[in-house]
């Protein structure tokens, strides 16, 4: 709502968002990196910025930097860090961590602090580090810690400065206050509409004008040579090869079959899997309570309950031994497997906490015979065997190019059907030759070839994984150029007619917007045009309908009654470019904001959060104001140069 009054703050509050996900990232995800040498970006200390005595170092930053790229590829998932730095991302993310040092700094001068048990809890409530029945799981927390190369102290730690600045900058923010009046005020415009008129002035109504000479035609063909010029085309030549040329050494034999059943005879034996419910207590002591009462003869479900759990929270379905000890540990899983059915085991400890299962049901799985699988061994055997002849069938074209053979002696001494394509774009048209169909593997001939010119020797490239692969080259590079007039000259002389078409339809509309704006009723301007124009339609619009919704296309005709003075005229153009429109304010009707105290409610809501926002801003530049704040300007500069890949 308020992004019609107030466009222009959101690009700030937008860097405030970056700052906000700079330490938010601890609560909800991780992401490390590593570029070597980074302390000596900062000339051997390691510090981007200080903040009296808390430093900044280069992998601070560089950190913060990969998280925030992740973050961005998910919107855009074509980013990469070069695109990313161009536009000033390491620059805001050195302010904004500098910014969290400073409000720490500061919130510790105050006293405030963040004690060891809020930071635990903070870390039990971190989805990443719980189980499937949503309870700290310690085996998954040190796998996510080893996994992206952060301690569990400099966890806590970023935690910890976390919690000092919520602290400190909540009862900022929110001491926001929005009188009411303020916000009727911008309700009454939000709420408010205008009625006038829009009429067309399309080029089929301007006639077919003077016939342009070859002359015009040259001359338009000249300056606007960009507007017909085709992209760089490529013809290439490739070969398919795949698994239909190694099917004969890659089908397996009697022999292969048998012993991959005996390799794998633990799989097809008979086996044993059961259904179970499981309660899993932090505490030991009232995990045996539970178990007595269950011993002494209550349900393992009315126990449950009374320990808080429903049946969806202690049911387990049917689960191989193997999935037991995955899921808890193999002294649970030895417990659950030697339990009679309709029985529940003693507590038994795991990373998890103390374990109770109950044994619901118990099923013996029938072994499969060689028989049964001799199929799906079969087929398990021949794509092993095509993966590795494909693999030497690559290997030795590679060496093949490598020593000097060409394209068409790698195709003859693999026995590979060679195939050449017209000249195609990068998008996979071919201008030159309209009825060619493209075959399915052009898109990645393309994409291994975009690098390539007519010099360069044949390579392979993947186009269906571990089973079809292409042997291309590039033969022939067009340059992007328009094609000859010749060529195109009946398409050059139509856009030409239709050029001055529209500009003549323009000169018409416009000649019609200076009679409205010097006092013309609208219906007359347009009859006084002499030609075939419809008279102007009534045109009305709530400011609220004006408003940009993402998916939502705004007709312009309807802003533009919102830019203009009662009585004024505008020109503009018709979305699909077939003429103009020329749009004429009649009336304003004011907004009657008490009818809809929703909206001021909704605006002094937003406003609040605007004022809430810049108070934080205000007060954080009063912190800084009062402290050392250094900034090694150099070290940033080497370090988005590190990052960038040695570009600027």
């Amino acid at each position: 709502m308020l992004s019609f009054f107030r466009r222009g703050i959101w690009a700030k509050l937008m860097l405030v968002i970056l700052g906000i996900a700079l330490f938010a990232i601890v609560i909800t995800g991780f992401g490390t990196g590593g570029v070597g040498g980074l302390d000596s970006l900062a000339g051997g200390s390691g510090s981007i910025a200080s903040v009296e005595s808390e430093r900044i170092s280069a992998k601070d930053v560089q950190d913060q930097a990969q998280r925030q790229l992740r973050q961005a590829q998910q919107r855009q998932p074509g980013l990469d860090m070069p695109s990313f730095l161009r536009g000033g991302a390491l620059e805001e993310i050195v302010s904004q961590l500098v910014t969290m040092a400073a409000r720490t700094v500061f919130g510790r001068d105050q006293g405030l602090a963040a004690p060891k048990a809020l930071v635990d809890r903070q870390i039990l409530a971190i989805p990443s580090f719980q189980n499937l029945a949503g309870q700290f799981d310690d085996a998954a927390f040190r796998r996510a810690l080893a996994e992206e190369g952060i301690s569990e102290g400099q966890l806590r730690a970023d935690i910890e400065k976390s919690l000092i600045e919520r602290q400190l900058m909540l009862p900022v923010a929110a001491s926001a206050f929005v009188p009411e009046g303020l916000a009727t005020q911008y309700a009454s415009l939000w709420l408010e509409g205008r009625t006038g008129t829009v009429g067309q002035v399309p080029v089929s109504a301007m006639g077919g004008g003077i016939e342009p000479t070859e002359g015009d035609i040259a001359k338009f063909y000249q300056t606007n040579r960009a507007r017909y010029t085709i992209p760089e085309r490529r013809s290439l030549r490739y070969a398919l090869f795949g698994t239909e040329h190694v099917a004969a050494q890659a089908a397996a034999t009697e022999a292969e079959i048998a012993a991959r059943y005996k390799r794998n005879s633990a799989q097809y034996a008979p086996r044993e899997s059961r259904s179970f419910s499981q309660v899993v207590l932090q505490d030991e002591k009232a995990a045996r309570a539970l178990a007595q009462r269950i011993a002494g003869g209550m349900s393992f479900a009315q126990a449950a309950s009374q320990a808080g759990f429903s049946a969806a929270d202690t049911a387990l379905g049917e689960l191989s031994r193997d999935e037991v000890t995955r899921r808890s540990s193999a002294a649970v899983a030895a417990a659950a497997y030697s339990t009679p059915q309709g029985k529940t085991t003693a507590p038994v400890k795991s990373p998890f906490g103390w374990h109770l299962i109950r044994v619901d049901s118990v099923r013996t799985v029938p072994g499969k015979p060689l028989e049964a699988v001799r199929a799906e061994l079969a087929a398990a055997i021949q794509s092993d065997k095509s993966i590795e002849a494909l693999t030497d069938m690559i290997n030795r074209i590679d060496r093949a190019t490598g020593d000097g053979a060409s394209l068409e002696d790698v195709a003859r001494s693999e026995k590979l059907t060679l195939v050449e394509t017209p000249a195609v774009t990068g998008a996979g048209s071919a201008p030159d030759n309209a009825g060619w169909a493209a075959p399915p593997e052009l898109p990645a001939l393309l994409r291994a070839s975009a690098g390539m010119t007519e010099d360069d020797d044949p390579l392979v490239e993947t186009i269906v994984e571990n089973q079809r692969f292409a042997l291309v080259q590039v033969v022939r590079v067009i340059p992007a150029a328009p094609p000859p007039l010749a060529a195109i000259h009946d398409r050059v002389k139509s856009d030409l007619i239709a050029r001055r078409a529209l500009d003549r339809a323009r000169a018409v509309a416009a000649s019609i917007v200076a009679k409205i704006n010097a006092g013309t009723a609208p219906a007359a301007a347009f009859a006084q045009a002499d030609l075939p124009l419809s008279a102007p339609a009534t045109l009305s619009a709530k400011r609220s309908e004006t408003i940009p919704r993402q998916g939502v296309q705004i007709p312009a005709e309807k802003s533009t009654l919102f830019s203009l003075a009662p009585g004024k005229a505008r020109l503009i153009a018709r979305p699909d470019g077939s003429g103009w429109m020329v749009v004429q304010l009649a009336s304003i009707q004011r907004g009657d904001p008490k009818a809809a105290p929703q909206v001021v409610a909704g605006l002094r809501g937003e406003f609040a959060q605007v004022m809430g926002d810049e108070y934080d801003r205000q007060f954080t530049n009063a912190i800084k104001a009062g402290m050392d704040v250094e900034r090694n300007d150099k070290a940033v500069a080497a370090l988005r140069k590190q990052l960038g890949g040695g570009g600027e």
